[in-house]
């Protein structure tokens, strides 16, 4: 499991087999059956997770009781609760699997080990963090300024193994918008 991770650092930095060693030591290999809660709101988040395989998403429940969708990570990607996870504060939200998955995961005290033992880890670990800043500013933007059909349309573009893997009402959540409405989107797009 650790071969598309290892890979993933290569791209981006310089790794030497002791650090190939050191990140296999410290990232997990963990397996998830279909809809299984992995990290449970109300709770300080155990793990950084890295998915290898499958879809999983982080979720929470607004006053009226609904679920709201915040997150979906399709392969190779991380996920977890971050802020959260950062300072090691209760969360507010579950992380579930959508379908059966095969992640790595790691712990706070071994990420900062990690981190400290190894400079292409630190280095892909900046490079991380910077990307999610931009994905999360540039979702935000567009769940501000996109209309609920361009929302869709562009993520059919951009992750259409979302579309095939994840069930509507979740996808709807994510794209903020209801099921009746993206069903109502989907059919318009057919025609």
């Amino acid at each position: 499991m650790h071969a598309k991770f290892i890979q993933l650092i290569k791209q981006h930095s310089k790794l030497s087999e002791p650090e190939i060693d050191l990140c296999k030591n410290y990232m997990e290999p963990v397996r998830y059956a279909k809809h299984q809660i992995i990290e449970e709101e109300g709770k300080v988040p155990a793990y950084l997770y890295f998915v290898v395989s499958g879809f999983v998403r982080l979720f929470h429940y607004n006053d009226k009781g609904d679920e709201l969708t915040t997150h979906i990570n399709c392969p190779p990607g991380f996920i977890c609760s971050y802020q959260n996870f950062s300072n090691q504060t209760r969360s507010e939200e579950n992380l579930e699997s959508i379908t059966d998955c095969e992640l790595l995961r790691i712990t706070k005290a071994n990420l900062d080990m990690l981190t400290a033992q190894s400079s292409a880890f630190k280095d892909f670990s900046m490079y991380v963090f910077q990307q999610a800043l931009s994905y999360n500013e540039k979702r935000s933007k567009e769940l501000a300024t996109l209309t609920a059909e361009k929302r869709y349309l562009k993520l059919m573009a951009e992750q259409p193994d979302l579309l095939h893997n994840v069930p509507m009402q979740y996808i709807a959540s994510f794209l903020g918008m209801n099921p009746k409405s993206l069903s109502r989107i989907r059919k318009q797009i057919i025609r």
